[in-house]
């Protein structure tokens, strides 16, 4: 793992900014996975991270029944068995990861805001070694399995990108006011490229 960062030295309304933040970058790779399959709704997942920025939103905080949330959002989890598609694996992330930040927003003592980090690098670092190992086999054909190592993932620029994004986040959350602005000003940092954290166009 590339990213280690000290969550302990966020506030709970930082650690789920930064959560949701991050969410902005993965959700769209479920839209995209959804699209390809027809399987799950999209909607249900851009609803409930609507929610959790209300939520932020201390001036118009909205309630949250996490039950109601987390129960229909277990319908929208693709089972990795029945897809022959690539796709299936980002989208898992990112329905496994907003569970977690619902799980973590119930309880801030336990690991879901790690695990809403360490979901969204190994996206990355999954889409990464595919992509290098189906590079490597168009060049020159393999019967055996391609092995990429370590080095190699964390020197690709998707990964680059990720470990930047996720620094450059909790650096600007660490002395951000707890309000809206901050809320608008930290997804604006996550998507300014208008892209995925796999580098897929962001559809509006």
């Amino acid at each position: 793992m590339a990213i280690h960062l000290p969550f302990n030295k966020l506030s709970q309304w930082q650690q789920v900014a930064f959560c949701a933040a991050l969410l902005e970058r993965m959700i769209p790779n479920y839209q995209m996975f959804s699209e390809h399959t027809e399987f799950g709704n999209y909607k249900v997942l851009r609803n409930q991270l609507d929610l959790v920025w209300q939520w932020l939103d201390k001036a118009n905080r909205c309630k949250i029944n996490y039950d109601a949330q987390i129960a229909k959002l277990e319908e929208q989890v693709p089972d990795p068995e029945l897809f022959d598609f690539l796709g299936v694996f980002p989208a898992l992330d990112s329905a496994m990861a907003l569970m977690s930040l619902f799980q973590a927003m119930q309880d801030p003592e336990g690991d879901g805001f790690i695990n809403v980090s360490k979901l969204s690098e190994n996206s990355v670092s999954y889409y990464v070694e595919l992509t290098l190992a189906q590079q490597i086999d168009e060049v020159t054909p393999q019967e055996d399995e391609i092995m990429i190592s370590e080095q190699q993932i964390l020197e690709h620029p998707l990964m680059h990108w990720e470990v930047a994004t996720q620094n450059e986040l909790f650096d600007f959350l660490t002395s951000a006011s707890e309000n809206k602005a901050s809320c608008v000003k930290a997804k604006a940092l996550v998507l300014e490229e208008g892209l995925s954290n796999l580098g897929i166009e962001i559809n509006a």
